[in-house]
């Protein structure tokens, strides 16, 4: 073999191995592209603790009962059978204090 066949055969293995690399960078950038159908539908689900529509967010605030009280440890509003201690005006649930 002269060195122009080899000189050939090493350019078109090494264009084989480039041509390959493109594919699989091809291939890469294509499993990015989002179908719209998909994105659709992901655009009307909500995770949970996620952003709500503004319909669903309208909530009425009932303000503290004079049988409920707000745990200083967890900021929870609970029913005073929970009350579990009263310190500096600070009251504790049974469950933090537990």
């Amino acid at each position: 073999m002269d060195s122009a066949a080899a000189h050939s055969t090493l350019d078109e293995s090494q264009r084989a191995r480039e041509i390959a690399e493109l594919k699989q960078g091809k291939t890469a950038a294509m499993a990015n592209l989002v179908d719209e159908g998909e994105r659709a539908l992901a655009e009307e689900y909500v995770l949970p603790g996620g952003e709500a529509p503004a319909e669903e967010a309208n909530i009425d605030i009932v303000p503290e009962q004079a049988d409920e009280f707000t745990c200083a440890a967890c900021f929870m509003v609970r029913h005073r059978s929970q009350l579990a201690r009263e310190d500096g005006g600070q009251k504790f649930c049974s469950e933090c204090e537990g």
